[in-house]
């Protein structure tokens, strides 16, 4: 990793999961590293756990608030005379069927997962281009290559990072900045425990998740700076995600028969009449 070193870097959603350990992987392979989370208890944490407080910063952000992520990267430029490297990490899930979500629920998730992201670009992005290198990360999901039923205001936000990172790296490609979508498949992070879920038993839910097919964060965080360091287009993380995506490429009426078949089986154990 040491391509890293000395780098400037700001990853958000760090205060847990993917993106604590790429903060934490960035900072042992010796980069500058600013972790922002919009949870002030996981950020003071982050603070008084770390042993490289030199080259660490943290802050609360939100990053559905552009003005805030403006006001981070702008900081961070000011600090450091630079950025290398914003890794736009932040999201999270409406574990529920369309059926069941209000308005709010669709906007709280594309707020986050898509306009955390766009946050991120229009404030780095230019930046960039203005000092001649850089290199977006954007984190999108398994969910972003393959349609899954159950979380479709997450599907739809994913997809959307995925678009715009693939356009993106085309416009970049000529003024030196690279772009990168991550798509991971089951991580073991805290974000089903975490999530609002609506008509779905949460404990059956995660009882269900395909463990013996997850990754940790940590393998997870080591195998997008891996992907980084080549300038990969896209980075598919596990196992179980690269199959699902070469089979939605090569096989979608199959992939479309197995999600169906899946949401049938989780309406009769998992779905909750009331609540």
């Amino acid at each position: 990793m040491k391509d890293f070193t000395d780098k400037v870097a700001i990853v958000t959603g760090a205060g847990s999961g993917i993106g604590r350990a790429l903060g934490e992987a960035l900072l042992r392979s010796g980069a500058v590293v600013v972790l922002a989370d919009i949870n002030t208890d996981r950020i003071k944490d982050i603070i008084a756990s770390s042993v490289l407080q030199d080259r660490l910063t943290a802050c609360v952000l939100d990053v559905a608030d552009f003005d805030q992520v403006k006001k981070v990267v702008d900081e961070t430029i000011s600090r450091h005379g630079r950025l290398d490297y914003i890794f736009n990490n932040a999201g999270i899930v409406v574990g529920a069927e369309a059926r069941d979500c209000s308005i709010n629920d669709w906007r709280d998730v594309v707020n986050v997962n898509l306009m955390g992201v766009i946050n991120g670009v229009a404030a780095a992005y230019p930046v960039m281009v203005a000092q001649g290198f850089g290199h977006i990360v954007n984190t999108a999901s398994i969910e972003g290559l393959v349609p899954f039923p159950g979380t479709c205001s997450y599907v739809a936000s994913k997809f959307g990072v995925v678009g715009l990172s693939g356009a993106l790296r085309i416009e970049g490609r000529d003024l030196g900045v690279k772009v990168t979508a991550v798509c991971p498949g089951h991580i073991d992070t805290r974000i089903f425990y975490d999530s609002k879920m609506i008509k779905f038993d949460r404990e059956k839910v995660i009882e269900r998740l395909p463990k013996s097919l997850s990754m940790t964060p940590e393998r997870c965080a080591a195998e997008i700076l891996k992907g980084v360091m080549k300038n990969k287009r896209l980075i598919v993380v596990t196992a179980a995600a690269k199959w699902l995506w070469w089979m939605q490429r090569f096989f979608p009426g199959v992939v479309q028969w197995m999600m169906q078949k899946n949401l049938a089986k989780s309406r009769v154990d998992m779905r909750l009449e009331e609540g």
